[in-house]
């Protein structure tokens, strides 16, 4: 339901989480900048770059003794005053509702999914407005008539495991109940990670490029599972011979640590770059929009290949934290 006005009688042990679109383009020191401004209101602040925030209100509310819809009006009234930015903003009871809320709130307004009304609001919404629902798992829902949340809600498990298996069934379940523990963790919205490389000599073979940003998308990807984060967009640099560069940078699909999902972007933007004979001297690869990787949802996948991937790459992880880092490398980059 749409929350239009506040209430009192707030219970102080309900969490109540908001998350604000911002409609706006903005640098990351405008960025930084609300988030300052929000932080002001309260510490529980998450940056979800690159154009939103979450925040729990549940300290806030008695220190403001605010309602939970009131206290969302006064940062939008205060975003809007202050650097001009409209937003949109979803509250309810966590993180992901409190997204989705935001996600089916126009420009200027607030929707508040209240705790004993989220069943009823998911109940009619479409099985694709839950987070990690792709085209392939929508596809098989719906080959079988299954189109809205509350149609996966009334289905037996039993059948639902059969449709997506188990791990994925389950995932599903949950998330159609409503149900998401993670907390809002306060972060920086800039952090990065780089990974470069200098050739020994300019080298005009296309081969070698590819396996040159092979082997930096696979030691980004290392390097973010290492320290339990995910990245949103990726940027490609290539040096030349004669000390030009070109930049591209392109959002991935969905925030991810996983080196095969790193390399497919890392390489197709070095494929539109159309390199041909350049002369390359060096490249160097950057992931930003940095989040920790239980703060995020990953897309279902019905693909058993895609569990066999990422069990691999962490068994090879392991092995590299045991025997150094050259102990497992790709069947590409080996000599």
């Amino acid at each position: 339901m749409s929350g239009t006005s506040g209430t009192s009688g707030t219970s102080t042990r309900q969490r109540h989480i908001a998350h604000l679109h911002l409609h706006a383009s903005m640098t990351e020191d405008q960025y930084a900048d609300v988030i300052e401004l929000v932080s002001g209101i309260t510490p529980h602040v998450q940056a979800v770059p690159p154009n939103a925030v979450q925040l729990d209100l549940t300290s806030a509310l008695r220190y403001f003794d605010l309602s939970p819809y009131d206290m969302v009006q006064t940062t939008m009234m205060r975003l809007q005053a202050l650097y001009g930015i409209d937003s949109s903003t979803g509250l309810a009871g966590n993180r992901m509702l409190a997204a989705m809320a935001a996600d089916a709130s126009a420009p200027g307004e607030t929707t508040w999914v209240r705790t004993a009304d989220a069943a009823d609001w998911l109940y009619p919404r479409p099985v694709t407005a839950l987070p990690g629902i792709g085209r392939a798992t929508a596809q098989t829902l719906g080959r079988y008539g299954l189109h809205t949340i509350g149609q996966v809600v009334d289905l037996p498990p039993a059948t639902l495991q059969r449709l997506l298996g188990t791990g994925p069934a389950r995932l599903l379940a949950e998330r159609a109940r409503g149900h998401d523990p993670r907390p809002v963790t306060p972060m920086e919205p800039a952090e990065h990670l780089t990974a470069d490389l200098v050739l020994e000599r300019d080298c005009l073979d296309p081969a070698q490029h590819h396996r040159a940003v092979l082997g930096l998308a696979e030691r980004i990807g290392q390097r973010l599972r290492g320290e339990s984060q995910i990245a949103r967009r990726l940027t490609l640099t290539v040096r030349y011979a004669d000390r030009t560069s070109t930049t591209r940078t392109r959002t991935l699909p969905e925030p991810t640590g996983h080196s095969p999902a790193l390399a497919t972007t890392a390489l197709d933007l070095l494929a539109a770059l159309g390199l041909q004979r350049a002369r390359v001297r060096a490249f160097a690869i950057r992931a930003d929009g940095l989040r920790p990787a239980d703060s995020a949802y990953r897309q279902l996948s019905l693909d058993p290949g895609d569990a066999r991937a990422r069990a691999a790459e962490a068994a090879a992880d392991r092995a590299r934290r045991r025997f150094g880092p050259g102990a497992v490398r790709p069947a590409a980059l080996a000599n």
